[in-house]
């Protein structure tokens, strides 16, 4: 397990995932912008398979939140080289700045996860503009809470049959779910969040309100308990990638993946 200093080291976080994608021939890991001093990446597939599923995965928006940076190279590290036949782009870290400094915002004080509808922020003008063209089939924003009492999940209501409860269900055996009826504002269910969503509702959208406005048919953000262990979230980050993937897998096979 790699050590909690070493977890806010941005620098060997690159390294790390740069050997990991010169071992699969498929994918590139390159450099779309420079935000606070420091290279933002992506990793994605060399070309697109035009009928292939299609996933999206981002990590370390808000810099307070370590787990789900190093869950999604965990998960990586794993799994995601017996994937090629599938289209992949993949945010490492997007707020390395914050990472380091153990900071919710950026260097400029934003939450750059309630700017993904304005054109005011470069980091995230790069970000839109790699996704043009992209339609995910399966998006996952990784998230920590620190009021969290286990892990919950937001679905956004869109195609049946919902993955929501089974993906809770999937997570046993690591940390159990928040069991609070309201989280975060919201209405929620064994630790289940899921609403419908329209363009009015925030006035900054966070990543997953413009992913399911623009570019994805499903939509999960994934959140751990802040104060936990942090062996367990990290596991806990990672599983969840696996088993929605999983679900993706079967949509596939069975043919249902598409509107």
């Amino acid at each position: 397990m790699i050590l909690p200093d070493e977890l806010r080291n941005y620098r060997l976080l690159l390294r790390r995932w740069t050997r990991l994608v010169k071992g699969i021939p498929w994918l590139e890991l390159r450099v779309f912008c420079v935000a606070g001093g420091y290279p933002l990446c992506v990793v994605e597939s060399r070309e697109r398979l035009p009928d292939a599923p299609s996933v999206y995965f981002s990590a370390g928006i808000h810099g307070d939140e370590p787990a789900p940076v190093e869950g999604l190279l965990r998960w990586a590290t794993k799994g995601l080289a017996f994937r090629g036949n599938w289209n992949w782009q993949i945010f490492p870290c997007l707020n390395p700045w914050g990472l380091e400094r153990n900071s919710r915002a950026d260097e400029k004080c934003r939450d750059l996860n309630r700017h993904y509808n304005t054109r005011t922020v470069p980091q995230i003008e790069a970000q839109r503009t790699l996704m043009k063209g992209w339609r995910y089939d399966l998006a996952v924003t990784l998230h920590e809470d620190y009021d969290a009492h286990g892990f919950y999940l937001y679905e956004i209501a869109g195609p049946r049959p919902y993955w929501g409860e089974g993906l809770r269900d999937a997570m046993t055996g690591v940390l159990g779910y928040d069991t609070r009826s309201r989280i975060d504002g919201h209405a929620a269910r064994k630790g289940v969040i899921r609403r419908p969503v329209k363009p009015s509702m925030m006035k900054g959208y966070p990543e997953a309100l413009f992913l399911h406005f623009q570019h994805a048919r499903r939509t999960f953000t994934f959140e751990t308990p802040s104060e936990g262990s942090l062996e367990q979230r990290v596991r806990l980050q990672s599983k969840f990638l696996t088993a929605s993937l999983k679900n993706l897998k079967l949509a596939v096979a069975y043919g249902i993946k598409k509107d």
